[in-house]
């Protein structure tokens, strides 16, 4: 029998049938349900008039207010909590057993009784013990304020997904000891243990009306023998000092669910205390490793009690899934604010659209938590106990296996198999120990002591030689020289014992990626830089598919082993793509970035730093994914320019917002104001970390309009520019404002226009040619490309223009002298700077005869449109167009490799930067056609 034959019964919901049907279905298969309407037989009656409708918390909450005015005393609300729960028990039993009710309404509406009640029995307790004549109103020592209890549901409850008969695990908190104001004056913390031993015994304590719910509080800090009742303060201490591992899968579903909290207590206790104990601010592949210790420990329990027919804690049951779902939440809740949810089958829908599973694992992960949930249910339904293990007798098997929809019970045991298996199968997959190659033992310890035999030096030979290497002395020497260094020495034990781990598989990585010296010690300062952080270490030694792709990069590029050892969370994108990233779709990425920045999880205090970091991961994502595209070879350097071009306008459209929304004072709902690019940016020939060339343009007669754009030129560059925890975004240059560096940071667009017609430079104009609208208000866009335009079509003189131009070209030959014989791409006669200059004079000096000139279309395609407009040789421009593409992509190969400086020519840590000088013998024909196209252009 397949999944797909009982899933309309399980998973679907009928109407067809008769109330009367409907309740004798439940009385066959529930003899807690016949018990009731035995003993009490006027319930069936209401039962008969709503068992079509969910029993919603609007319901309950009606009934409990409908009492309220008879509850004078705690036997009197244990009662009326007791009789919530039958009427809800009877009718949600009836509907689930008739196919009336799918696992969401059993599991919310569970959820809803406990919530409910739980409040409801809360206020009493504490309107009746604050009393002036009694203990009185708990109130803070510091903040002087009444202090409320906080009720904390975890497990189950927490993840709003309760089972018809379970426990309710509880946590007690309050933010602030203190002592009350009654006439018995005693401690919050005595008030709040009082208080929380009243509200459980109205919940838990068996009476002859039965009780409400099963309260477990062996999840509070320390345990059963600790306070009852626990401050923020000393929860807080507890997590940074004695907090243990298990306990941060235990808090992954807490959730205030009683208390008068107001919003700034709430984010108190859930983002400032639990959050950064639950969830790492980074990734934490360690999850893995803790995860596999808490199931072993597990299976021991379950083997040392015989647990095996337990469908929630046996191999392939309940816990298995829920750990599946809680290590992805622990290794990337952290950073992704969508996975810092509680229901188990909203994560895995989470982990499919994000990637960290594949489809088929996720449809039978969850096809199993739908199945064992509703057997779950049918176990509890018989007696109303709290049980998750197959029954011994025939009679109830056979009562299990019909109420499931099954013939007979080993039908049911058939698919109950599959589906377990599928379990096992899944979270063995997940959890698997990495396999070690047969060689890795060999190889782990040859180089860690300080002084080496003979024939451990010989030996260590030996094996590097079988595998290939060329140079085994050499690498021998590399690798004791890591081993004896500061580094490794002063690193912990745990962190030592993961790279000894980790050596020999980069040893085996990069014995087929030369020049294997040069990757080797890449790789060895990767693993030095990221040492202290133990998670990414964890990371490699889990997923060693992805410490070789590691490895092939840095073989190539000096430049991406660096980015890797000043962002190792990236790392993570090399999980799961064997294949090139996808061409970016920057809308979606667009979309994907706003709803990180807006999600309903993120933080209510500190929102800008946590919406800095979300935007620092988010561009670094992009650019490493389009690194790791280049570095395969399958991507065009223009278009590489394009997409790194777009990242920055979306990144520009996004701060511009964010600036704009922080700011205290605003006059409109969106500013009339505008992003200009220049340079690299406004020529759309980013690299990957260019600087971005900016001015701010408003166009507003608000008369609070220049000093509101200017506090939001500031934020802008304030949120590009600042060093977080997570880096930064982009460096900025603003000096090509109005009157440069001295200028106003933001200017009118009047201004900008009046600055440009009368006062700028020919330096400046030239500028221009590469400028465009990036961001902002259109019509304040327009009006700039409209101003720019007009500039760029100005007549000009062409022989003081051509000296004027000539004149700038030397200035800067003069701050960029070579005195090597090596060919400077860049700055050299014949390299890339002349093209520009080319294409700059011939757009000022023949845009007023040519409009189309102005187009930002960059200098490979200028040099076409001038070659068709006859203003240069058409042959001499398409060579030239060839070479400067050509300049480029040498450029930009040399600062990957390391090479040269990537950064340009901006002096990193006061050292000189180094430029782009190689042996150009080859490119002396590139060379001589971009002389020729100069001599052609100013020679007369």
């Amino acid at each position: 029998m397949t999944y797909a034959h009982f899933l309309p019964s399980m998973m679907m919901v009928t109407t067809s049938q008769s109330p009367n049907a409907i309740i004798t279905q439940a009385l066959s298969f529930s003899r807690y349900v016949e018990r009731i309407l035995t003993s009490e037989p006027e319930r069936k009656t209401a039962l008969l008039q709503s068992v079509h409708l969910p029993f919603q918390k609007k319901e309950m909450q009606a009934y409990l207010n409908s009492e309220s005015h008879q509850i004078a005393d705690e036997t009197t609300l244990d009662s009326v909590l007791r009789d919530l729960r039958k009427q809800v028990m009877l009718r949600l039993t009836a509907r689930d057993i008739g196919g009336q009710a799918d696992l969401s309404e059993i599991m919310s509406t569970m959820t809803d009784l406990a919530e409910t009640t739980i409040q409801f029995a809360l206020d009493h307790h504490e309107h009746w013990m604050t009393q002036p004549n009694h203990f009185g109103q708990p109130i803070g020592e510091h903040s002087n304020a009444p202090q409320h209890l906080l009720v904390v549901a975890m497990g189950k409850l927490g993840g709003g997904e309760l089972n018809v008969s379970s426990d309710v695990d509880l946590v007690f908190v309050y933010p602030e000891d203190g002592e009350t104001n009654g006439r018995k004056c005693i401690s919050n913390h005595e008030f709040f243990a009082r208080l929380g031993r009243k509200l459980i015994a109205s919940l838990n304590d068996y009476s002859v009306d039965g009780y409400v719910f099963r309260v477990d509080m062996r999840l509070r800090p320390h345990g059963e023998n600790s306070p009852l009742a626990i401050s923020f303060p000393m929860l807080e201490e507890y997590f940074l000092k004695q907090g243990r591992e298990w306990e941060r899968y235990a808090w992954i579903k807490g959730r205030i669910i009683a208390g008068h909290a107001d919003a700034d207590t709430q984010s108190m206790l859930m983002e400032k205390i639990v959050r950064p104990f639950v969830f790492r601010k980074y990734l934490d592949f360690g999850a893995y490793e803790s995860m596999r210790r808490l199931h072993a420990q597990l299976r021991k329990e379950v083997e040392r009690r015989e647990m095996h027919d337990n469908i929630k804690l046996g191999p392939g049951g309940i816990r298995e899934i829920e750990f599946i779902t809680q290590v992805f939440q622990l290794i990337r809740g952290g950073r992704d604010a969508d996975l810092c949810i509680r229901p188990t089958l909203n994560v895995l829908q989470r982990i499919q659209k994000k990637q960290q599973l594949p489809e088929q694992a996720v449809t039978e992960l969850t096809q199993a938590y739908h199945f064992l949930r509703k057997l779950e249910h049918r176990l509890q339904y018989l007696d109303d106990q709290q049980t998750q293990t197959l029954p011994l007798n025939a009679g109830d098997q056979n009562l299990v296996a019909t109420a499931m929809g099954f013939s007979d019970y080993r039908q049911f045991m058939q698919q109950l198999d599959i589906h377990r298996k599928n379990v096992t199968r899944q979270f063995e997959l997940i959890f698997a120990t990495p396999r070690k190659s047969p060689t890795h033992d060999m190889l782990a310890y040859l180089w860690q002591t300080e002084t080496q035999d003979g024939s451990q030096s010989e030996a260590a030979t030996t094996q590097l030689t079988t595998m290939g290497f060329t140079e085994p002395a050499k690498i021998s020497e590399r690798l004791r020289a890591f081993y004896q260094g500061l580094c490794y020495q002063q690193l912990p034990e745990s962190s030592r014992q993961h790279i000894n781990t980790l050596v020999p598989l980069i040893i085996e990585a990069v014995a087929e990626l030369p020049p294997v010296e040069v990757t080797l010690a890449r790789m060895l300062r990767l693993l030095e830089n990221i040492s202290s952080q133990t998670s990414y270490l964890a990371l490699l030694l889990e997923h060693p598919q992805t410490l070789q792709r590691v490895a092939e990069l840095v073989s190539i590029s000096q430049w991406a082993s660096d980015y890797l050892s000043r962002h190792p969370i990236l790392l993570d994108e090399l999980l799961g793509h064997d294949a090139p990233h996808p061409a970016p779709n920057w809308q979606m990425l667009a979309n994907d970035l706003a709803y990180q920045l807006n999600h309903d999880n993120s933080p209510k205090s500190d929102i800008i730093e946590w919406q800095m970091d979300v935007l620092r991961h988010f561009q670094h994502a992009q650019v490493f994914r389009l690194l790791v595209t280049d570095l395969e070879g399958s991507l065009l350097l223009e278009t590489l320019s394009d997409h790194l071009t777009a990242l920055a306008d979306l990144i520009l459209g996004t701060v511009l917002n964010l600036a704009w929304n922080g700011l205290k004072k605003r006059h409109r709902d969106k500013p009339a104001f505008a992003v200009i690019g220049y340079g690299k940016l406004g020529g759309k020939e980013l690299g990957y970390v260019s600087d971005l060339d900016l001015i701010f343009l408003y166009d507003d007669d608000h008369p609070d309009a220049a000093e509101i754009y200017t506090k939001l030129g500031q934020s802008i560059n304030a949120w590009l520019t600042r060093h977080t925890s997570a880096g930064l975004l982009y460096e900025t240059d603003l000096r090509l404002r109005p009157n440069g560096a001295t200028g106003l940071l933001v200017n009118s667009m009047e201004a900008f226009a009046q600055y440009q017609r009368e006062h700028a430079w020919v330096w400046e104009h030239q500028a221009l040619t590469r400028a465009r609208f990036v961001v902002g208000d259109n019509m304040v866009g327009e009006t700039f490309e409209k101003t720019r335009k007009d500039i760029l079509c100005k007549s000009r003189n062409l022989s003081e223009l051509k000296q004027d131009i000539l004149k700038m070209r030397e200035k800067m030959r003069d701050v960029h002298p070579n005195p090597t014989a090596l060919f400077d791409i860049k700055h050299d006669r014949g390299g890339i700077i002349d093209v520009e200059f080319i294409v700059q004079y011939l757009v000022l000096g023949y845009a007023h005869q040519f409009p189309e000139l102005t187009g930002n279309i960059g200098n490979i395609a200028l040099l076409k449109l001038a070659g068709q407009l006859h203003l240069i040789s058409i042959d001499t421009a398409d060579q030239v167009r060839s070479a400067y593409r050509e300049f480029r992509r040498i450029q930009h190969r040399q600062r990957l490799s390391g090479d040269a400086d990537m950064t340009g020519n901006i002096p990193i840590d006061g050292l000189t930067p180094r430029f782009i000088r190689i042996e150009g013998s080859h490119l002396k024909d590139d060379r001589m056609a971009v002389l020729a196209l100069w001599e052609e252009v100013f020679g007369h």
